[in-house]
Order: C-alpha cells, then structure tokens, then sequence
C-alpha cells in the first residue's frame, strides 16, 4: 500500500493503477508518459521481467487507446550488466511499441551509450523515439548539436543527478541560464520539435517566446504531483505530457525525489498543498 504523500507522486502499484490515473489526465487534456519504476540492476532476470512488463504495457496502451506513452531507464534494461544487455531489451521495447518511446538520461557515464542506442533507434523508427539531456552536463551544448541532426523528440532538464563539477555546472543560476541557451538552440535547429522538461513557470515562459519567433512544435513535460493545476491550465495553449511512475518500487523513488537536491521536500510539499 502506497501511503497518501507517495501516492502523489506514484499511481500505484500495478500497470491498471497507472493506466486507470491516465485516463483521468485524458479527460483534462494531459497524455501520460508512464515510467515503472526499477533501475541499477545486477541482475539479467531483473532487467528481463521488467523489459517484458513494458513489452505488456505498451499492448495495454494500444488496446486502450490510452493517450499514453513511456520512458524507460537504461540501468532498468540492464545497462550495468552490459551495454549489450541493455540494448537488446530496449530494441525488444520499442519493436513491440506502437507509442512512443523515452529514454531517461541518468548519471553522467551512461550519457554516450544512451545516446548512441538513441541515435540507432531514432533512425530505424524514423523519429518515434525520444531521448533526455541535461543542462548541468557541462557537454550537453555539443550533444544537442549532434541529436539537430537526427528524427525524433529531446526532452531537455535541469538534471537531478550531483555529478561532479569538472563536468558539471554547480550554481542554480548558472544552470538557469544555459538552460535558457538551450532551449533557443532547439527552437532553432530542431524541425521535429521541442520536450521542455520543467516546472519553472520562468522556463515555461521562454518556451512560449521561443515558439512564437521560431514557430516550432513544442509540449512541456511534468512530474505527477508537481504543478498539478498549471499542468491543466497550461493544455488550453500546448500539448502537456505527465511523467509518471508506478510499481512496486516506489519508496526508493519517493525518497530519491526528496534526497536529490535539499529544496525537494518543501518543494514537494508546496506543490501538494497548492494543487
């Protein structure tokens, strides 16, 4: 049982909890992006099961016409067992999806092998497949030059993960404005369109500039639990995705959300009071 300040984040324990949350987004106008939640592990049964409940849950998907589609770890498919593991569960997922498929970017040396089984993947879907950068990767500006040139959707974010800063801006602010610099990047030279992955009203705002001078297609993407009532406003002007875990897993999760930067938790628990 998943207690009530979880179940703000997390829709439940099972693929029918999660769908059954997407159905209500659906009617404000919001599509899911689902996420089971699982990742980092060392075990190839591990990544297999897990591979074969996406392959199960993107069926649900179809068979529901659930405006839904899904994101999925690489550490979750068995990236820390091999490059080889990972690759081969995630050609298995995206050749059964007929929705679109995420990859999340974790740390910093997954950053490579996630965009090179992207890149495989966006070229052989045509675009059907999307991909995560960060902006706090001091080599997010040279990724993104590479990724203009290829089908498919990028989700740009902050980025949650404390990476070394060698490789890695530190300052909020430094990493609001690069952000900022991205995102125009982007608009510019991305026909396919912009995932602008944020709960900034300030960086929401600049996407909505930023499309009406370049014109380009763009939708914001938001955790469940966060901003839940500007994730509603927000469809009478752009397409909204909800990033949404479920599983078994969830008290991992819930405590990462809080541990990963110290505003998290009075951030969490701003954004639950306020809707």
């Amino acid at each position: 049982m998943i207690p009530p300040i979880a179940s703000n984040f997390v829709a439940g324990e099972t693929p029918e909890a999660a769908l059954a949350h997407v159905d209500g987004l659906n009617a404000d106008g919001i599509a899911g992006i689902l996420n089971l939640l699982g990742e980092h592990y060392d075990e190839r049964g591990l990544a297999d099961a897990d591979t074969e409940a996406y392959v199960k849950l993107v069926e649900l998907i179809a068979e529901r016409e659930t405006d839904a589609c899904i994101s999925v770890k690489p550490s979750q498919l068995g990236l820390d067992i091999g490059a080889d593991v990972f690759e081969e569960n995630l050609a298995r997922i995206v050749d059964a999806a007929d929705c679109f498929v995420w990859i999340d970017m974790e740390d910093h040396t997954t950053t490579d092998v996630t965009l090179d089984a992207y890149e495989e993947h966006a070229l052989a879907t045509d675009g059907n497949v999307g991909v995560c950068v960060q902006a706090n990767l001091k080599r997010t500006g040279q990724d993104l030059q590479r990724l203009a040139e290829l089908p498919g959707k990028v989700r740009l974010v902050k980025g949650a993960y404390d990476e070394p800063g060698a490789i890695a801006h530190k300052e909020k602010a430094t990493v609001n404005a690069v952000y900022r610099d991205y995102l125009e990047y982007m608009f510019r030279e991305f026909d396919d369109g912009v995932a602008v992955g944020s709960h900034d009203p300030a960086m929401i705002d600049h996407a909505r500039d930023l499309q009406e001078t370049y014109g380009t297609p763009y939708e914001v993407q938001m955790l469940m639990g966060v901003r839940e009532q500007a994730q509603r406003d927000l469809t009478r002007e752009v397409d909204v995705y909800q990033y949404i875990p479920y599983g078994s897993k969830w008290l991992s999760y819930f405590y990462r959300r809080v541990r990963e930067r110290k505003e998290n938790l009075g951030f969490a628990l701003r954004a639950i009071v306020s809707g």
